[in-house]
C-alpha cells in the first residue's frame, strides 16, 4: 500500500510500499464556516483528477462535533464560540465559564487534520466528544474498512475511508489514541453517517485525526503495472462493509460491518465469492486487515444466517438460493488460504461441512448435479419468490448451470481446506462430488444445436438457452468442459456477438446474448420483465440481456485460462478505460430504470439499486491474465 507524500502515523511506521511514485498528485478540498464550528465541503480525488470539485458529505449536513457537558450532549454550534488565528481554520468553542475546546482543521492538497486541544481549569466537565461526518451514499457509498467491526457494531480506528471513484484515504488518530466509531445508515435518505467517539483531553494530551490519501499497490509479480494504474482505485470497490440501517429485528435490514452491495443496502450470501476474490490477494491494506472483514461476514452468515438443516439464507428471509452455501465456502477458501488461519477453520470446519452436505442431499436424481428447489419449468417464478441463484429475476431452477459451476468451485475448496488439516477421508469425499459433478454438468446442459451450453435443464427436462456468456465463462474458466470444446464454445458466442449486433465491449457483456422469455422472467411485473412472450419488448433491460460488469469476470478468465488472450485483453483495456473515468458506477439510486449497475447495450441505465459492490469482480482479470496469478487462483480446481 502506497501512502501518499505523507509522513506515517506510529502504528503504520516501517511498511513496505510507502516509497515516492511518480504519478498525479492526490487532491483534498475543504470548504469551512469561518464562524461556526463546522465543515460544509470535503472531498478528495486520490488520481489527482476533479473528482474533488464533488462534495462528499449529505446536503446542508456539515463535518460537526457533539459536545457532553456534564450530562448534557449539545451540538458544538451551540455553544459560544469564536475563530482562532493561524493555520486554516480554527475555533474556539466555550463549553463552560472554565473549559474550551479549540478545533483546527488544516487542509492541503495531500491531507486533511481535525485537530483538537482543551483548555481550561475545569476539563472535568467536559464528559464526552463526537465528530460526525455525514456521507451522502447517494453521489458515492462512502464507507470505512477498519480492521473488523466489535459485535455491538462500533469499530476503532485506523480505518480506510473508501469513496468509490473518488479514492481511499486513511483515517489515522494521534498515535496512541483510542477511537472507536460507528457506522449509521438510511436506505431510504440514501445517507450515511461516520461517527468518531473522541477520547477525553487534557490540557497535555490533544487529539489529531488525519485524512492521509493512498493507492494500493500492485501484488508481488505483476507484469503489466499500466493496466494496474487503471484497476488499483476501483479494486476498494468490492469491499462495502454495511453501515447499521432498518429495524434489526426485520429481514429488511443489516448490522455494521458485513460485507454487502453497499453501504447501505444488502448483505448477500451468495455474492461472498466476489468481495472475498479481491480480498484474495490483498489480506491486509495499509496496516487494515481487510481479510477480516471477509472472516467476520463468514461468521455472521454461519452463525445466524443458517438454518438448523445446513440452509444458508440468500438474502433478507429467502432460504430458497441454491447458490447461497457456495459463498461462504468459496470464502472460507480464500480467507484461509490468503491468512492460514487454521485455528479459526479448525473453529468452522464442521460448520463448513454442514452447509455443504445441504448439497449433498439437494442431489435428488443422483446424478452428481445439485437440483435447486424451483423447478425452472416456464411460467413457475412468481413474485415474492426468487429464482435459485444470484439471477433472481430469471426463472432458474432445476439443474441449474450458474449454481452448480458455483458448487464444483466450494466442493474444491473445501476438499483443499480439507487438506490443510490433514483430515483426508473428509478431503476425498469432497473431491469424488466435485468429480461426479464435472462428469454430469455438460452431458446436462450442452446444446448441439448452437454448440454451447444452455443457462439451466428444468424439471420437465427442457434446456433453457438463451447464449449466455456467463454461464459458458464460468465452466470454461473452472474445467467444467474440456479446454478444446471451451475454445469453441467461446469462439462461436464471438460469433454470435457480431450477429446479434452487440459492440459495446467497454460495458462488459451481455447476460444473455438473445431475449428470454416471459415465461422464463419473474412474473408478472419484475423489472425488466416483458409483456411479450419472445422477451423482445424489454430486451436489454436488466437481467433480459442487460450488462453488469462483474460477471462477465468469468468469460474474460475464460480465454485466458484455454490460451485465447486477444479478445480479453481488447475487452477488459476498454472496460478499464470505462472504469478510469467512472463509467461503472453513478450513487446509489434504489430506484429502477436508474442505475448503472446494469446497462442497456448502449450504455444507458437500468439497473435497481446505482451501485452494487459486485460491478467491480471484473478487475480480478487483471491479474487473472498472467498464468502465475491463475495457477495460485485456480490451484484447488486443478486437484
Amino acid at each position: 500500500m502506497h501512502l501518499m507524500g505523507v509522513g506515517l502515523a506510529a502504528p503504520l511506521a516501517g511498511m513496505p510500499g510507502t516509497a515516492a511514485e511518480q504519478g498525479p498528485t492526490a487532491v483534498f478540498r475543504v470548504r469551512t464556516d469561518p464562524r461556526k464550528p463546522l465543515v460544509s465541503f470535503l472531498s478528495w480525488d486520490t488520481e489527482g483528477g476533479k473528482r474533488s470539485e464533488q462534495n462528499l458529505l449529505q446536503d446542508n449536513s456539515p463535518v460537526s462535533l457533539r459536545i457532553r457537558a456534564g450530562e448534557t450532549w449539545c451540538p458544538g454550534e451551540q455553544f459560544p464560540v469564536r475563530p482562532l488565528g493561524g493555520e486554516g481554520t480554527a475555533w474556539a468553542i466555550n463549553v463552560g465559564s472554565k473549559a474550551a475546546l479549540d478545533w483546527r482543521v488544516v487542509q492541503t492538497h495531500d491531507r486533511v487534520s481535525f485537530n483538537l486541544t482543551a483548555r481550561g481549569r475545569r476539563l472535568d466537565t467536559l464528559t464526552g466528544i463526537e465528530m460526525r461526518f455525514p456521507f451522502s451514499a447517494r453521489r458515492t457509498p462512502t464507507t470505512l474498512l477498519p480492521g473488523g467491526f466489535h459485535k455491538d457494531g462500533s469499530f476503532n480506528l485506523p480505518g480506510i475511508l473508501s469513496s468509490p471513484d473518488f479514492g481511499q484515504v486513511l483515517m489515522a488518530p494521534s498515535a496512541g489514541a483510542k477511537v472507536k466509531g460507528r457506522l449509521e445508515g438510511n436506505r431510504k435518505q440514501g445517507n450515511v453517517d461516520l461517527i468518531l467517539q473522541l477520547p477525553l483531553l487534557t490540557a497535555e494530551r490533544p487529539f489529531q485525526v488525519e485524512l492521509l490519501p493512498v493507492r494500493l499497490d500492485p501484488p508481488d509479480g505483476l507484469q503489466d503495472q499500466n493496466l494496474w494504474k487503471l484497476a488499483r482505485r476501483g479494486w476498494f470497490n468490492g469491499w462495502q462493509p454495511s453501515s447499521k440501517w432498518g429495524e434489526q429485528d426485520r429481514p429488511f435490514s443489516a448490522p455494521a460491518g458485513i460485507l454487502a452491495n453497499n453501504v447501505v443496502s444488502d448483505p448477500c450470501s451468495m455474492a461472498l465469492p466476489f468481495y472475498s476474490d479481491l480480498a484474495f490477494w490483498f489480506p491486509t491494506v495499509a496496516g487494515i486487515a481487510i481479510s477480516a472483514l471477509v472472516r467476520q461476514t463468514i461468521d455472521w452468515w454461519l452463525d445466524h444466517r443458517t438454518s438448523s438443516s445446513g440452509v444458508v439464507t440468500g438474502y433478507w428471509d429467502y432460504q430458497t438460493f441454491l447458490d447461497a452455501n457456495s459463498g461462504p465456502l468459496i470464502a472460507a477458501w480464500n480467507y484461509v488460504e490468503s491468512t492460514q488461519d487454521i485455528n479459526w477453520l479448525n473453529r468452522k470446519i464442521t460448520q463448513l461441512e454442514f452447509i455443504a452436505e445441504y448439497y449433498v442431499r439437494r442431489d435428488v436424481d443422483g446424478d452428481g448435479l445439485v437440483e435447486a428447489l424451483q423447478s425452472g419449468n416456464r411460467g413457475t417464478l412468481k413474485q415474492p419468490a426468487r429464482s435459485c441463484c444470484w439471477w433472481d429475476a430469471m426463472n432458474c431452477g432445476g439443474k441449474d448451470g450458474y449454481s452448480n459451476a458455483l458448487i464444483y468451485r466450494a466442493w474444491r475448496c473445501l476438499a483443499d481446506l480439507e487438506g490443510k488439516l490433514g483430515r483426508r477421508q473428509q478431503q476425498s469425499r469432497y473431491s469424488r462430488l466435485a468429480d461426479r459433478l464435472k462428469a454430469a454438468y455438460a452431458k446436462a446442459l450442452y446444446n448441439p444445436k448452437t454448440g454451447w451450453l444452455g443457462w439451466w435443464r428444468s424439471s420437465d427436462g427442457e434446456l433453457h438457452d438463451y447464449a449466455t456468456p456467463v454461464v459458458n465463462g464460468m465452466a470454461v474458466e473452472y474445467g467444467l468442459v474440456e479446454p478444446a470444446l471451451g475454445r469453441k464454445i467461446l469462439d462461436r458466442l464471438w460469433r454470435h456477438m457480431a450477429a446479434v449486433g452487440f459492440t459495446r465491449i467497454d460495458l462488459g457483456f451481455p447476460c444473455t446474448l438473445n431475449p428470454v422469455h416471459r415465461s422464463d422472467y419473474l412474473l408478472p411485473d419484475s423489472v425488466g420483465c416483458p409483456k411479450r412472450e419472445d422477451g423482445r419488448d424489454t430486451f436489454q433491460q436488466y437481467m433480459n440481456g442487460g450488462i453488469t460488469a462483474g460477471q462477465i469476470l468469468h468469460f474474460l478468465a475464460a480465454h485466458y485460462v484455454v490460451g485465447m488472450p486477444e479478445r480479453a485483453d481488447r475487452a477488459l483495456r476498454a472496460m478499464l478505460g470505462r472504469q478510469a473515468q467512472g463509467g461503472f458506477q453513478n450513487g446509489v439510486r434504489n430506484k429502477a430504470g436508474e442505475g448503472i449497475d446494469w446497462t442497456t447495450w448502449a450504455g444507458q441505465p437500468c439497473g435497481y439499486e446505482g451501485y452494487l459492490a459486485d460491478v467491480y469482480y471484473f478487475l480480478q482479470a487483471v491479474l487473472l491474465s498472467e498464468p502465475a496469478f491463475r495457477r495460485r487462483y485456480y490451484r484447488p480446481l486443478s486437484a
